[in-house]
């Protein structure tokens, strides 16, 4: 990586990556949090599954998952690691937890209350993989935007074809897995809603699938964004000076 030694590097806010690719892959691996952060969020689901279906007590599932989701934020604490994802996971039950007593409230049965736990996790990815295939659909990947944070100016690496190709890229293996979570398992939910499948059984698969195609999946994408990003090596310039990202021509 170059800047202009005129400038002293701390004005220039260079980061500490010299390529595009090393730059997305450590973001990438900032955002998702790793093995551990993958399986600390699918912990909580996975109690909460089998407790329902064992005892058929939101109470008993939906507090066994919060215990869970908690004695993973102590470990951290003691650790004194990052509690983000944690906190994250927490967050999914707390509105987890809102859909059911919203569902409650209507006068829904258990097993509607049961399925309302699964809905905001739909949702997300449905709206995830529609937010951000919309994107790269107009041209303005958010992966981009994670270079933007990094060298200072949000926009600059739009104009180059090059980094735009690849942050197109890049946000299509996110939007992936969200797409294949919200095709597979939203048909499944209004069966078990609708009542043509078993509440039960919708419940089941609902949870099987959370889990199996939550970290499995999200793996995968990055997997297949570490063999792209190892194709390429595109020189990464701070652009705090001059408002440009300055790629070199992408030799793949």
């Amino acid at each position: 990586m170059t800047h202009d030694p005129a400038v002293p590097a701390h004005h220039t806010g260079a980061p500490t990556t010299d390529t595009v690719e090393s730059l997305v892959r450590q973001q990438l691996g900032q955002a998702l949090g790793g093995r551990r952060g993958m399986i600390e969020a699918a912990v909580p689901t996975l109690v909460f599954t089998v407790l329902w279906l064992t005892t058929r007590n939101l109470t008993v599932a939906l507090s066994a998952s919060v215990v869970v989701a908690v004695a993973e934020l102590a470990v951290r604490l003691v650790q004194r690691s990052t509690v983000k994802f944690v906190v994250n996971a927490l967050v999914g039950i707390g509105i987890g937890w809102f859909f059911v007593h919203l569902s409650a409230s209507r006068g829904g049965s258990a097993d509607d209350q049961a399925l309302a736990y699964f809905l905001p996790g739909l949702l997300y990815n449905a709206g995830y993989a529609v937010v951000f295939g919309f994107t790269c659909l107009i041209g303005w990947p958010l992966v981009g935007f994670m270079i933007g944070s990094v060298t200072g100016d949000p926009t600059a690496w739009h104009s180059d074809r090059q980094i735009v190709r690849l942050c197109s890229q890049l946000t299509w293996l996110l939007v992936l897995p969200c797409a294949v979570r919200a095709v597979v398992q939203g048909p499944i939910w209004l069966a078990g809603h609708s009542g043509s499948m078993s509440a039960d059984t919708a419940v089941a698969m609902l949870g099987v699938l959370k889990v199996a195609m939550g970290w499995p999946l999200q793996l995968a994408a990055l997997g297949a964004m570490s063999w792209l990003l190892g194709r390429n090596h595109t020189p990464l310039e701070s652009g705090a000076v001059s408002g440009e990202v300055s790629p070199a021509v992408d030799p793949g």
